[in-house]
């Protein structure tokens, strides 16, 4: 049985903006570092929503950016300057928040230019980024290429929070390889499955 304890607003949104601190300190320290990247996953979503509807924002608790396969060690050398660990499990790169960090309070890291597990096609280069408040965010048309090349769960959340508030709809279609356009129509002939 798990042990609960008491319901808290406070504990809630404190959840919430340790992701954001979290993505905010890695963004600062790979700047200062001089490493290329961009922000993926839930947050580049969320960030892209954001700028049509605030109240359609999905909360995540991933942090994920993509680099350069290249810059892996200046990235090391960036995160663990602030007690970020690096750690390698099951094929995944990712950083601890420090030593009582646990994956799921980590930063996970994607490369450019190469073919995730279970993905259709190559992660977009750092290069398809621009800047976004304090981060570099992947642009729009890149973030919904990775979404639908990984054809996960969370990858079909964040493409209908992005069809739900109009940044795509069923003209990507025509922009997007076969595969991908097969994947997105699936998605707009079933949204709720």
């Amino acid at each position: 049985m798990v042990d609960l304890g008491e319901f808290s607003l406070d504990r809630m949104v404190r959840a919430v903006e340790k992701v954001r601190e979290r993505l905010l300190r890695a963004a600062a320290l790979l700047k200062t570092h001089g490493v290329p990247y961009a922000v993926i996953g839930g947050n580049a979503v969320a960030a892209w929503v954001s700028r049509v509807d605030e109240a359609a924002v999905r909360n995540t608790q991933d942090v994920d950016i993509l680099i350069r396969r290249e810059d892996l060690e200046r990235t090391k050398v960036a995160l663990e300057s602030a007690g970020f660990i690096y750690h390698h499990a099951a094929s995944v790169d990712m950083f601890l928040d420090g030593v009582n960090g646990k994956p799921r309070d980590s930063i996970k890291v994607h490369f450019s230019g190469e073919i995730e597990a279970n993905s259709i096609s190559p992660c977009p280069d750092v290069i398809e980024a621009a800047p976004f408040e304090k981060l570099l965010l992947l642009s729009l048309d890149a973030v919904v290429h990775m979404e639908l090349s990984t054809n996960a769960i969370e990858g079909k959340v964040n493409i209908k929070d992005l069809l739900e508030v109009g940044l795509v709809d069923s003209s990507w279609t025509t922009r997007l390889s076969p595969q991908l356009a097969s994947r997105l129509q699936e998605i707009l002939d079933n949204p709720d499955g």
